[in-house]
């Protein structure tokens, strides 16, 4: 009976070197990315930023037509041809016409076209910096997903390697007929708890990895090993009214929502001026053979007489929308203060769990181990009691990773919340 207890042991030994060596080596690690050099290449390579950069590109060359006049038109027309010889010298008023026309709009027309352009341009860089600021959001919280499975990995490896010593000290007082072979089976059991928890993380690293490939743009699914060397101290944030002060300055979201509001302005006031007419001049020059040639000037407009049907409506239309656009600002100002006081609570509540692990509860776990594996040595505590102690420390270890990467996605929320990274001090 004595044998298999090695036996059980060498199993534990290959059970944590199986999964460490199968998972570290199923796919080749490419590179090693921080959160910055994450950034760079998904601004770089993502392709819905280049899309919208694309739409703002193609959107900034209209206001330039807009301004410019309606093209002139050049004719040519043959005027008083006798029907009956189609001679051109039968009748003296018979001639040969060369003209050009120039449609001319109300003053001030073309420059509201082009301004309520050139507006719906920036907003559309406006959309690509809220594309932006969205990516980065998210490029930070798989990153900080990663790096929390990483040290939960990494804590389970340990504990593949504490159990292992537990183990050896319950082999050797079995040997001199103090241990109990179940509490070898209690290792086994929790080696096989362990190992079945490194399955479901490595599952969910897999997945938070595909995310941020598909984020930067990679095509392959590459293994990602990210920089761990990270600074560990949670920064002091700014007052709450402060930073909703810089996120009505900085977010795209509210500058694109002003921006409309001035295109549905500038619309508005095109509206009124329909209420005038446009113009047209055309000068046209006529040959006649044999004959002194003539010249003609025209000048001609639009009467705006239906304005029941036509200007009134367009312009209350327009007035409408551009109610619509100013009511619209104030409902995102709103929605962007939910969002950094929501940021906030997550941010505060994930460094007060960090600073409770690390400060107390941890330090307290592991006295505890260290005080019940003594104990265990000396037949003052069983078994199972040590092993749900060092159970306990592997969850609050785990747990005070968890709460520092959720604090990072919390603060990670919150610049995105404000538009730019101005929550430190």
């Amino acid at each position: 009976m004595f044998k298999r207890f090695p036996a059980i042991t060498m199993l534990i030994v290959l059970v944590y070197f199986f999964t460490t060596n199968v998972f570290s080596t199923e796919n080749e690690i490419d590179h090693t990315l921080s959160t910055k050099q994450a950034i760079k290449v998904a601004l770089t390579n993502n392709p819905n930023l280049a899309q919208l950069n694309a739409r703002f590109l193609a959107l900034s060359e209209i206001p330039a037509q807009l301004e410019a006049l309606p093209e002139p038109k050049i004719s040519i027309n043959v005027a008083n041809l006798p029907l009956d010889s189609f001679s051109f010298e039968q009748s003296p008023m018979t001639q040969i016409q060369v003209g050009i026309s120039q449609s001319i709009p109300y003053p001030g027309k073309l420059e509201l076209k082009s301004l309520a352009a050139k507006h719906l341009a920036t907003a559309s860089s406006e959309n690509w910096q809220n594309a932006k600021r969205n990516l980065i959001q998210q490029i930070k919280h798989h990153w900080w997903q990663i790096f929390s499975f990483d040290h939960a990995l990494e804590i389970i490896d340990q504990n593949f390697v504490v159990l292992e010593q537990f183990i050896e000290v319950t082999e050797t007082k079995y040997s001199v007929g103090q241990g109990l072979q179940q509490d070898i089976l209690l290792a086994q059991v929790e080696s096989y708890r362990l190992q079945d928890k490194k399955l479901q993380l490595v599952a969910m690293r897999r997945n938070a990895e595909i995310n941020l490939n598909r984020l930067m743009g990679e095509n392959k699914q590459t293994t990602i090993r990210i920089d761990r060397k990270v600074d560990i101290k949670l920064p002091i944030l700014k007052s709450t009214d402060e930073l909703i002060l810089k996120a009505r300055d900085q977010r795209p979201d509210i500058k694109r929502a002003k921006l409309l509001a001035n295109v549905a302005e500038n619309r508005y006031e095109l509206a009124k001026k329909d209420y005038y007419p446009d113009f047209q001049m055309a000068a046209m020059y006529g040959w006649r053979k044999e004959e002194t040639d003539l010249a003609s000037i025209q000048f001609s407009m639009n009467i705006p007489w239906n304005t029941g049907n036509r200007q009134n409506p367009a312009k209350d239309q327009r007035n409408h929308e551009w109610m619509q656009q100013k009511y619209a600002v104030k409902d995102i100002e709103s929605e962007i203060a939910q969002e950094i006081e929501a940021a906030l609570i997550h941010y505060r509540r994930a460094t007060q769990q960090v600073r409770l692990y690390s400060q107390s509860i941890i330090p307290q776990a592991e006295q505890m181990v260290e005080s019940m594996l003594a104990g265990y040595q000396v037949n003052k505590v069983d078994f199972l009691n040590l092993l749900r102690a060092q159970i306990t420390l592997f969850n609050y270890e785990t747990q005070y990773w968890q709460s520092f990467s959720m604090s990072k996605q919390a603060l990670a929320a919150l610049d995105a919340a404000i538009g730019q990274e101005y929550s430190h001090e």
